[in-house]
């Protein structure tokens, strides 16, 4: 098998192309680079756009990543189609992306230097800055609008319909409609340059289609905050940190729509924001602990700060609900760049034996979804339930499914007795296991004078919520906790299992936001007779589906975006598998792994294990 260490795709085209935009942090070039994936997407045809910004606030650069893709295909893809760059500070290495035969189009308002020259793509320069500097006054109105200027040459080039910029325009600026004036000025400008002065449209370019139905550009934080809401939440305990803050400013803003008293007006909710993530966790399991649904949000070094409380959680049985927005660690790491580096973390927060049942939705549909699911699971369990999401999903506009509520959904608050049901029995076991499912009952406070939640412990005790150090009642409320999780396995999502029509001998395992690059890089691999099935992982603990999935396979490559391969560690550790059975395929570097690095890193394992013997053909890959 001869497999080179390139993955050669066939050249940009009709509605398939990737465009980046080069800019300098907090010069109002995210709404400029928005409106160009908006429009595209107001013309029917699915794209991916994608935000990379540095920690600071302003003077760094920034780069903004769209994907097009007839196809469908939305996860990130290598290799720039066509780049607009008017950073200086990143110039020679933005002109390094391009992809052999791409465009550039840069501010010409400045001669390039000669060692900026590629031979083998297509420069566009296009004055940006004397254009807005000559109809524009107002030196900050100069600069934003030197972004529309190149909004509107690329509408040119791309035959992006000026109707649906327009129409943008002027919702963006409803109610401050003087401004809707210049920035169609400002379009017109670069419009009118790119028709006088190039060829147009591009070798690639956009053509309407009707491919996206009733779906929606929404980003994973929003519909974690909505998610909340639908799903019973009144209390918000969070301390700032990126990538998770917009979940608690879309909690608050959606829960100042529909958690207001319509008599009173006051409001049925409460937004905290605490001294620390630690502090945001405990209000958290009180909240829970007094029968409220309540929730925090934080990324990877709060869930370390967290630790201790999410212990008290597992051990007390109270419920909690954690959305973790994983970014690039360990330590400060890179703050703004994404990973799925906090599996191991998360599933076994806490000194001492616990382990937490993780969500892992891949959508911004199902982060509203999977949110709201999460409280009906963590009041089943008394629990802490943690929603693994990342920077990607979260803080990125995604092509989605339109969110649904079912107008009958009721809320499963779980094994919860009632004033009546504890005075019908004898001694009340708070840590008594009745049906053998490992969930004991308990109360709200203030169900009962004597007898309920006031017999909640964090610290070994019988079933009776009675303090002991006794090493038999221990125990037993640790194995009892084992029965829970083995309960926990048969109540979280299920996964999704993508199966050839004849049974491939290789799978490969993947989950959250590295579900669409791996679902390409599997149709890549089958382009050159290379199949596997695949599973997507929606949940841990896993359940007897992940299980039977590994066993019929020889080998299974599990994709994930960090360095040391946690989700390979947990399937080995919890299934008691054999190392060799699975093999790693990874990113760590901050940026969303694509179908590229997935499909070569696939086809050079076959090279290395002379795959030759698996009876599979030559491939060009």
């Amino acid at each position: 098998m001869t497999i080179p260490t390139t993955l050669r795709r066939p050249q940009a085209g009709v509605n398939d192309f990737v465009a980046r935009f080069a800019n300098v942090n907090g010069t109002g070039s995210a709404s400029a680079n928005f409106l160009f994936a908006k429009a595209i997407f107001r013309m029917g045809i699915p794209v991916t756009p994608k935000n990379i910004f540095p920690s600071n606030i302003q003077g760094l650069p920034t780069w903004y990543e769209v994907r097009v893709s007839e196809k469908g295909y939305l996860g990130r893809r290598e290799g720039i189609d066509l780049l607009v760059a008017v950073n200086a500070q990143s110039l020679k290495q933005d002109i390094a992306s391009v992809r052999e035969g791409g465009y550039l189009m840069y501010d010409s308002t400045k001669k390039l230097a000669p060692d900026l020259i590629r031979e083998d793509i297509h420069y566009l320069g296009v004055p940006m800055m004397d254009l807005s500097n000559e109809h524009f006054s107002n030196p900050r109105q100069r600069q934003l609008f030197k972004n529309i200027i190149y909004v509107g040459a690329l509408a040119v080039l791309l035959q992006i319909e000026y109707e649906v910029l327009e129409t943008l325009l002027h919702e963006q600026f409803a109610g401050k409609e003087k401004l809707i004036g210049p920035n169609l000025k400002a379009l017109q400008l670069g419009m009118d340059y790119v028709r006088e002065h190039f060829d147009y449209p591009l070798d690639f370019f956009l053509e309407r289609r009707n491919l996206i139905g009733d779906k929606i550009l929404v980003d994973g934080n929003s519909a974690c905050g909505l998610g909340a809401v639908f799903g019973g939440a009144t209390v918000m305990a969070w301390y700032p940190i990126t990538p998770s803050t917009s979940v608690a400013e879309a909690f608050e803003k959606y829960a100042s729509l529909y958690r207001v008293d319509p008599e009173t007006g006051k409001n049925r909710y409460a937004v905290i924001q605490a001294e620390d993530e630690l502090a945001a966790m405990g209000m958290v399991i009180g909240a829970n602990w007094n029968g409220a649904r309540a929730l925090t949000a934080t990324s990877g070094p709060g869930v370390s700060l967290m630790n201790e409380f999410i212990g008290l959680a597992y051990f007390a049985e109270v419920p909690a609900v954690l959305i973790d927005v994983q970014r690039a660690g360990p330590s400060t790491g890179m703050p703004t760049r994404t990973q799925q580096s906090d599996i191991t973390l998360a599933a076994y927060a806490s000194h001492g034996d616990s382990k937490h049942p993780l969500l892992f939705p891949a959508t911004p549909k199902e982060c509203f979804e999977m949110t709201a699911a999460c409280f009906d699971l963590a009041d089943r369990l008394q629990t802490p339930v943690i929603l693994m999401t990342d920077l990607d999903l979260g803080m990125n506009d995604h092509l989605s499914e339109p969110f649904h509520w079912p107008e009958n959904q009721r809320f499963d608050r779980g094994k919860v007795l009632s004033k009546e049901a504890l005075e019908a029995m004898g001694r009340y076991g708070r840590y008594l296991d009745v049906e053998g499912d490992g969930i004991p009952y308990r109360t709200y406070p203030g169900t009962h004078p004597t007898k309920g939640a006031f017999t909640t412990r964090g610290t070994s005790r019988d079933e009776y919520a009675v303090y002991t150090e006794d090493s038999a009642a221990y125990k037993r409320n640790m194995d009892r906790l084992i029965v829970k999780w083995e309960t926990a396995k048969k109540l979280v999502p299920k996964p999704q299992v993508y199966q050839k029509q004849n049974h491939c001998d290789w799978g490969m395992v993947f989950f959250g936001t590295s579900t669409f690059s791996s679902e390409e890089a599997r149709d890549l691999l089958a382009e050159q007779e290379i199949q596997l099935d695949a599973l997507r992982i929606k949940a841990f603990p896993f359940g007897a589906e992940i299980e039977a999935f590994i066993h019929a396979h020889q080998r299974i490559f599990v994709i994930e975006q960090n360095r040391d391969g946690q989700m390979r560690d947990l399937l080995i550790q919890e299934m008691q598998l054999s190392p060799q059975k699975l093999v790693s395929v990874l990113n760590y570097d901050g940026m969303p792994i694509t179908a590229d690095q997935i499909a070569l890193q696939i086809a050079a394992y076959f090279k290395q294990t002379n795959a030759q013997s698996h009876e599979l053909p030559e491939t060009s890959i």
